[in-house]
């Protein structure tokens, strides 16, 4: 697998500089990168911001679908250790928190769930004693099976941002695009077909437990620009579909992990990853639980009016999940299933 030759996008001194004093302030009057007023300010700020903060923070626009921006610098030793649960991590960091949601305004609305990391609009990733072995961000000794995020819901993110805090190891990042991929036209055509569910990870306990019979789903979904995919194998009850289709997905995992390149972040990265077209995961590591473990921050971002889901996405039910703009932190009526 290749390493980090991802696009990077340079954001210059004076450009950082006017992304993290505007984050700054925000916090100073707002006291908590939580708070709903802090939330609502977030429109004004982001307008007031210049154009070259602007045109580095423009879509994403290869069929890479992905790109670092890099030019940000936390400082290691103010972020105080690496907290061993996102509940534990409190305001540290918080300053990181606002700069996350200043560049995901200004590429589209950021989302929360309800049922994940107490609704927060910045998630915190951390390695987590006895959460080792599972395909969630908490994990460490598995393969983080490349997916999309939040593949289970019709609400989830168009776009998925990733800020290191902390990466003493250099610990990799996956990512693949169904647009380097080479598929055959016949096993497109079967996974465009909506044969099984996928169902809700394991940080989603509520979810997991919703009395709605699961819906099939496509995996592979064309659009004029090209093929996206909903995608997240472990899971999904791959035993419960045909062998054709079941065949052109193992096909299509063996693509995806062809085409995968690995993106070790360092500390102020911001990893930016079309959710469509793109699929992400992480390499396995020990983790020490020392205060020096890998921590990245993640946002979630929908673009409005982007014609790259089913119009069939808008009958599912979401396992009774739902999701809330910044700019309210109430239901987005839009998405809420």
């Amino acid at each position: 697998m290749p390493t980090c030759p991802a696009p990077v996008r340079p954001l210059d001194d004076a450009a950082a500089a006017e992304l993290t004093t505007t984050a700054a302030k925000l916090l100073a009057d707002h006291s908590r990168a939580t708070s709903l007023e802090l939330l609502a300010a977030l429109p004004e700020a982001c307008a007031r911001l210049s154009d070259s903060v602007r045109h580095a923070l423009r879509p994403v626009d290869t069929p890479d679908g992905l790109f670092v921006l890099r030019g940000l610098h936390p400082d290691d030793a103010a972020l105080g250790p690496t907290p061993g649960h996102w509940s534990s991590v409190g305001d540290a960091g918080a300053l990181w928190d606002v700069v996350l949601l200043l560049v995901s305004s200004l590429m589209g609305t950021p989302i929360a769930w309800e049922g994940q990391q107490d609704g927060r609009f910045v998630h915190n990733i951390v390695p987590s004693p006895g959460h080792e072995s599972e395909q969630t961000g908490a994990s460490s000794d598995v393969l983080l099976t490349p997916h999309t995020e939040d593949a289970f819901h019709p609400g989830r993110a168009h776009l998925l941002l990733l800020c290191c805090m902390r990466n003493h190891d250099h610990i990799a990042t996956t990512a693949a695009s169904i647009r380097r991929t080479a598929l055959a036209p016949a096993d497109v055509e079967q996974l465009e077909r909506p044969a099984v569910p996928i169902l809700p990870d394991d940080a989603y306990e509520e979810a997991q437990r919703y009395a709605g019979r699961p819906a099939p789903v496509p995996a592979l979904f064309d659009t004029p620009e090209g093929l996206t995919l909903r995608f997240d194998p472990a899971y999904t009850p791959l035993a419960e579909a045909d062998a054709e289709w079941r065949e052109a997905y193992r096909r299509l995992e063996d693509e995806l992990a062809r085409v995968s390149v690995a993106v070790s972040l360092e500390p102020g990265d911001v990893l930016v990853v079309d959710n469509d077209i793109v699929v992400h995961g992480r390499v396995p590591f020990t983790a020490r639980y020392d205060g020096t473990d890998r921590w990245l921050k993640r946002a979630s971002v929908r673009v409005e009016d982007r014609p790259t889901r089913p119009s069939a996405e808008r009958d599912e039910h979401g396992y009774g999940q739902t999701a809330l703009t910044a700019w309210t932190a109430s239901p987005a009526c839009s998405i809420r299933r």
